[in-house]
């Protein structure tokens, strides 16, 4: 491998956008993350699944670089980002739109200004190009007339889509989803669900999405890792969930009581 100039390694593979190899994170003697490894291909819908105290959250922080590894390597665009100082590693977050789980709209702010945000603090755009900007975003996700709304509002649904909207203003490679359809009705989130598949279609991103929501896995996901108690426990494209092999899915599925096979016969891609 070759050093970067930046200070990360290099690892070149076309396909794999993200790839977790072997990563432990320990917080003193609590071990939240134990020899993971996992690989996203470019454009993929991948889904990390797992409950409480998984370790997804920690997972999710390791992927944009607000933790370090203990130890292994994660390699975002063939470039080793664990070693990365903080300006370097900025530069990597640039690769990055964050749809958080509450949305995290900033309450005082119209929609306009809290999906203007990210452009007017990383870029020198004028302002009549940010709105331009905000518009044709607003526009896409079906968010007309709502630039002069407060976060208050909307709906759990719309304020989901204006977090992505904000998500998208920097044109990020990759999005991260943290558990997009919690506090949402079974509607809103199968709405949701749609709004991951639609971006990923129009903007050609990576999607990874952190979830406990099994049948939100079913739906949308091209591939699916399982995490418990910090250990990758299982993983494959979702017809190898329903299949009954990986022990974790099993239970899932039992606890969720979803009707799995009408799920996955009513996906886009049969």
């Amino acid at each position: 491998m070759n050093s970067t100039e930046k200070g990360g390694e290099k690892r070149d593979s076309e396909d794999d956008h993200i790839v977790v190899a072997h990563v432990t994170k320990r917080f003193g003697d609590f071990v939240a993350l134990d020899d993971l490894s996992m690989k996203v291909k470019r454009g993929q819908i991948a889904v990390v699944i797992g409950g409480s105290g998984a370790g997804k959250t920690t997972l999710l922080r390791l992927l944009i670089g607000l933790e370090k590894p203990t130890s292994g390597s994660i390699y975002i665009d063939g470039i080793d980002i664990a070693p990365l100082g903080e300006r370097a590693m900025n530069d990597v977050r640039r690769k990055f739109g964050m749809v958080f789980q509450y949305a995290a709209l900033l309450d005082s702010l119209t929609v306009l200004d809290n999906v203007a945000f990210p452009v007017r603090e990383h870029t020198k755009l004028k302002e009549k190009e940010i709105r331009e900007k905000v518009s044709e975003k607003l526009g896409i996700l079906k968010l007309e007339n709502t630039e002069n709304k407060f976060p208050s509002q909307l709906s759990g649904g719309m304020r989901k889509r204006v977090a992505l909207a904000r998500a998208l203003m920097l044109e990020p490679q990759i999005v991260v989803y943290d558990e997009p359809t919690s506090g949402l009705d079974p509607l809103s989130s199968r709405l949701v669900d749609e709004l991951i598949e639609e971006t990923r279609e129009r903007f050609g991103v990576t999607s990874v999405v952190i979830s406990h929501d099994m049948t939100s896995a079913l739906k949308i996901a091209d591939y699916v890792f399982l995490i418990a108690k910090g250990k990758l426990v299982g993983e494959g494209p979702p017809r190898k969930l329903v299949d009954g092999s990986i022990r974790l899915a099993r239970d899932f599925l039992d606890a969720s009581g979803i009707a799995a096979e009408r799920l996955l016969s009513e996906r886009k891609d049969g």
